[in-house]
């Protein structure tokens, strides 16, 4: 079997190579924007300039089999783009498209779409968690352009030899993580003393181990084609709690102290912050069930063993 990766050197797409690499069995091939310094062993990777809607794909899905879509644009906090979601439909949307159009034509025959829970919504009532078949209703250009991608290549691929598997996947930790996670995890290490003593919000969040695991389901299994599957540990924890457990996994004292929910709200606001402050004092669950059921899968990994990966190697990185 030939799998192609694109966004291959990605926080991703390389966790998911060395997976398969490690377990053999598969031709691998790899799209990347520029030369890779530390390529992942059995991996021929091919450089594709622009990941657009113009991008001649050829040589990569020649023969593939099966083709997993991580690159994109990814979500990113205070977005300073003139219009962020002509932005993100260009290498969301198109891009997508213009890639799925030459996997139908290539004749691949699965086509696996890494979306995002952003296309679900930005976040859940306490105990109310997404389920994989509600009813889209994303609140951003990101979530608005994977929704707008999932769509388009549904109707692509409709009638075709080509089927389609979209996983949505939580915010995904990990080693080398980075965004609002390795900033948590800056916090803690710095010892730094912070006011969520008391956040009593759930979340759920998907050790990279664990999606990539899902992935590889999503590559081999034949109850996986059509459907669409919510990515997570099955675990949530609060703000409060997730601060403890990076703490443990780390072996660091941790500072907390009990402010007004609302004040900190409200002032994370005025400075720019409400994003952050909706994933600090919010809550986004989702429910896994569907995978379990339909996929008879299950995170392998534990939330405590992938935070303990996590913190080594970020404890690795701080030292040097």
């Amino acid at each position: 079997m030939k799998v192609l990766v694109t966004g291959g050197s990605g926080f991703i797409g390389r966790a998911l190579l060395e997976r398969l690499s490690n377990e053999g069995g598969c031709t691998l091939h790899a799209a990347v924007r520029r030369p890779v310094s530390q390529p992942v062993s059995r991996v021929r990777y091919v450089q594709v300039a622009d990941h657009g809607p113009n991008t001649v794909w050829t040589n990569a899905v020649s023969e593939t089999d099966v083709l997993v879509h991580a690159a994109a644009r990814v979500h990113v906090m205070n977005d300073v783009a003139a219009d962020p979601l002509a932005e993100f439909r260009r290498a969301n949307v198109d891009a997508t498209l213009n890639l799925g159009r030459q996997a139908v034509l290539a004749g691949i025959r699965r086509f696996v779409f890494l979306s995002s829970i952003k296309v679900n919504g930005d976040g859940t009532p306490l105990g109310q968690p997404y389920r994989a078949d509600d009813r889209p209703a994303p609140t951003d250009p990101y979530g608005v352009s994977k929704l707008e991608a999932e769509n388009g290549l549904r109707e692509l691929m409709r009638g075709t030899e080509t089927r389609l598997v979209v996983i949505r996947p939580v915010l995904v930790y990990g080693p080398a993580v980075k965004a609002n996670f390795l900033t948590m995890m800056r916090w803690v290490h710095r010892g730094v003393p912070l006011p969520f003593a008391n956040i009593r919000n759930k979340r759920s969040f998907v050790a990279l181990d664990n999606l990539v695991d899902l992935i590889v389901a999503c590559c081999v299994r034949g109850a996986a084609l059509d459907q669409t599957f919510l990515a997570a540990d099955g675990e949530d924890l609060s703000t409060t709690e997730i601060l403890k457990r990076i703490a443990a996994a780390m072996n660091q004292r941790l500072m907390l102290f009990p402010a007004p929910i609302e004040v900190m709200r409200g002032v994370m606001s005025l400075l720019g912050k409400g994003d952050l402050a909706r994933r600090l004092f919010g809550s986004l669950q989702v429910d896994i069930s569907k995978a379990r059921g339909v996929l008879g899968w299950n995170p392998p990994v534990s939330v405590d063993d992938a935070l303990r990966d996590t913190a080594r190697h970020f404890l690795g990185t701080v030292r040097r």
